[in-house]
């Protein structure tokens, strides 16, 4: 699951070289912890592919300045903020946090310490894997159902809305943390997300199209196009970390969804409904 192409971010940088994404209006230019985790990994992934130093360097700039930017919350626990307000279902007052920050910022960090050998990647890795340990009521990014599912939130929102690409990319920095330190808590951690997914794909299958998220509402959110493909890629990389056939078996369908130039156009109506009824 490649970031190359978000390497090449054509934006504002600060003096680091750390990009800062324009939301325009009142919000303007703006520290996204997400989006520069990503161009981290983007440049991580050149740099692995090309051996080129400049890569390098752009890929521990980002490390490094997760390591600043960590903060606690009320809770006292680690985490990337935004600082900016947000419209989601309702608007995350600034400073918000995330599940999917949470997870890139550590797939960022770990990779660092192991291509540097400097122990403060690791350091700040170890305080931001707390997050997931704790529920959301508690500070962490957690969610437990009544079902004993644990969920890991994109967004702290009541009640969760279980974003799927989020979850499974949050759940990918955990997986990140037990190759790292090959703690048995990171595993379990792990697998009961892998169980979550296990449970609930099939809330996400429409019968033509996937889910974006399980919106609660009575017109459900579909997926977007890029996130449908998006999903597919997830769930085969998951299929590949777990030998777990659900997963394939899920991507297969919904790749064949994709072929579809009808239920395409399908999906296009219900979501583009969704969004006048809920935004």
């Amino acid at each position: 699951m490649l970031f190359a192409q978000k390497a090449d971010y054509s934006g504002a940088h600060d003096a680091d070289g750390i990009p800062k994404l324009d939301y325009h209006g009142h919000i303007g230019l703006q520290y996204n912890p997400i989006a520069i985790a990503q161009y981290g990994l983007g440049n991580y992934n050149l740099w692995r592919r090309t051996s080129d130093p400049e890569r390098r360097k752009k890929f521990l700039q980002v490390a490094d300045w997760l390591c600043s930017h960590i903060e606690q919350n009320p809770h006292g626990i680690a985490v990337w903020n935004h600082h900016f307000n947000w419209e989601y279902r309702e608007t995350l007052k600034a400073p918000w946090y995330s599940a999917l920050a949470q997870g890139q910022g550590l797939s960022v960090l770990l990779r660092a310490h192991k291509e540097s050998g400097n122990g403060r990647y690791l350091d700040a890795a170890r305080k931001a894997i707390v997050s997931f340990k704790r529920s959301i009521a508690d500070g962490g990014v957690a969610f437990t159902d009544e079902s004993g599912d644990m969920w890991f939130e994109e967004y702290i929102v009541s009640p969760p809305t279980h974003i799927l690409n989020g979850f499974i990319w949050a759940m990918w920095g955990i997986y990140d943390c037990f190759l790292a330190t090959a703690e048995k808590e990171m595993k379990e951690l792990f697998s009961r997300g892998v169980r979550t997914l296990l449970h609930n794909l099939d809330r996400y299958d429409v019968g033509f199209w996937s889910l974006y998220e399980q919106s609660g509402t009575r017109l459900p959110m579909m997926a977007s196009l890029f996130y449908h493909r998006l999903h597919i890629v997830q769930l085969r990389v998951m299929h590949r970390l777990t030998g777990e056939d659900k997963f394939k078996s899920v991507a297969d369908r919904w790749e064949g969804y994709a072929r579809s130039r009808a239920n395409r156009a399908r999906a296009l109506v219900y979501k583009s409904a969704f969004k006048l009824c809920y935004y």
